[in-house]
């Protein structure tokens, strides 16, 4: 079932693949050399667009091997700790495992060094908010709960915080769950919210991208529990993917034991008896898969100790995650909505579905993942007044099946203002300018929070010219 003990690391050399700019390369570092590792970081970033990385590792001694990758760096170390960025097929791991380095992630080593039950949460989309929930609920229980995870926040230094009955919830990547997988590790309460199509730019099929979420239930052992979307048909067929107990959530059968929506109301079914979580009409998160979430995470926290009592109280409170369905201003009667995390193409038709009464001017477009953006474009031109593209790789093909469809096209544009205040002239009274891409922000963009950042500084710029909200 997995080597679950923790490594002694005093004395090895531990290569970190990828510093990154983000705090996971950070963490890792930082940890490795508390935990008495030689520790040497490659990255083919140069120290100039590492900058603010390597000033948070000032006086540590690390030895930095920046703008290239050195064969003699992968022979010589004893372990290699990979960014999920890196793909596991890599030459360069090939020839660490070639000279009998083991290969881990920030998250095996968590795994291994966390003394408390992990919930783990993944899917094409909701992971986010469903962790964010799960974790505000269990906040209510047990206000030391640690959010970590596919976040922006480094697992490994929360660490020193944690407690055998602290409640830990991590958001879970595909890329982060090929590393737990290869080390036979999956969390105690393992949560699959959805699976679409997408990052099929790093996998060779859609086959082998749902094998990668089915990993994260794939080394339960009995006594472990896997929550699973029964409405979401990819993600309900990976629920035979361990031992865990099975625990869906989604419409209401009036049978099943788990989390359920009926009519106004969400509830919580065990050994057959019912009890109300919270009204529909209470929670405050826009569209019907917020209701998913908001199941999950329930049935997740309900699962590691939390009361219904609890549920309620989180959930009447939640507010939306930053970049998903986030409400930026409103300009007269036109809202201005960031969903710059929804890179996959289920991720906009669920947004466009939240505002299916209103007319939508979108923004859309970026760099590719694999994935066809046909049938998106078709169900794009149904429901929106206009389309207003941003350049990139995958924004020429997008384009052209928008057209086929019949939708009306803009641009593309080579930055978020240009693309913001078209958008804004499209715009009728009580319409709604949502940027929800579709696809990867690379190229105009470091990621999708500095493109969800550049578009609420360029709709507030556009407030703070004509006033509004």
């Amino acid at each position: 079932m997995g080597d679950r003990a923790p490594l002694d690391l005093r004395g090895k050399a531990v290569l970190v693949m990828g510093l990154g700019t983000r705090s996971g390369g950070l963490g890792v570092t930082r940890w490795l050399v508390e935990q008495g590792a030689e520790v040497t970081v490659t990255d083919l970033r140069t120290a100039e667009q590492l900058a603010p990385s390597l000033r948070a590792l000032a006086g540590l001694p690390v030895r930095l091997v920046l703008g290239e990758h050195r064969r003699e760096d992968f022979e010589r170390a004893e372990i290699v700790v990979r960014n999920p960025a890196v793909p596991r097929e890599s030459p360069w791991l090939a020839l660490a495992r070639a000279a009998g380095a083991r290969i881990e992630m920030e998250m095996t080593l968590f795994f291994r060094a966390c003394p408390a039950p992990i919930v783990g949460v993944t899917g094409t989309k909701g992971k986010t908010t469903t962790a964010t929930l799960c974790a505000a609920i269990l906040r209510q229980w047990r206000p030391d709960t640690v959010l970590a995870g596919n976040l922006g926040r480094s697992a490994l230094e929360t660490l020193p915080g944690i407690q055998p009955d602290t409640s830990v919830v991590l958001e879970l990547s595909s890329w982060q769950l090929e590393g737990l997988d290869e080390h036979g590790l999956s969390p105690h309460i393992a949560v699959l919210t959805s699976i679409s199509p997408d990052h099929l730019d790093r996998y060779p099929s859609f086959e082998a991208y749902i094998d990668a979420k089915r990993a994260i239930a794939r080394h339960q052992r009995p006594g472990d529990w896997f929550v699973v979307n029964r409405d979401d048909p990819v993600a309900w067929a990976c629920r035979d993917a361990g031992c865990g107990k099975v625990v869906p959530f989604g419409r209401d059968d009036g049978v099943s034991d788990g989390a359920f929506w009926r009519d106004d109301r969400l509830i919580w079914r065990w050994g057959g008896e019912e009890q109300d979580l919270l009204r529909r009409s209470d929670f405050p998160l826009m569209g019907e898969h917020a209701v998913g979430n908001a199941l999950a995470a329930a049935a997740a926290a309900l699962l590691r100790g939390a009361s219904p009592a609890h549920v309620a109280a989180a959930l009447r409170e939640a507010e939306p995650v930053p970049h998903r369905l986030e409400h930026v201003a409103r300009l007269g009667t036109v809202d201005f909505v960031n969903d710059s995390a929804a890179t996959a193409p289920a991720a906009v038709l669920a947004a466009l579905a939240t505002f299916r009464k209103r007319p939508i001017v979108l923004i859309g477009g970026g760099a590719a993942k694999g994935v066809s953006l046909a049938e998106l474009a078709e169900a794009v031109a149904r429901q929106v007044r206009a389309v207003v593209l941003l350049d990139g790789t995958a924004t020429p093909d997008y384009q052209a099946a928008l057209r086929a469809a019949g939708a009306r096209v803009e641009g593309p544009y080579q930055s978020m203002e240009e693309a913001v205040r078209r958008a804004a002239e499209l715009a009728e009274p009580g319409a709604v300018v949502l940027l929800s891409p579709g696809c990867a922000s690379f190229g105009l963009f470091r990621d999708e929070f500095h493109r969800g950042e550049s578009f609420r500084e360029a709709v507030r710029q556009l407030v703070r010219e004509r006033g509004g909200d």
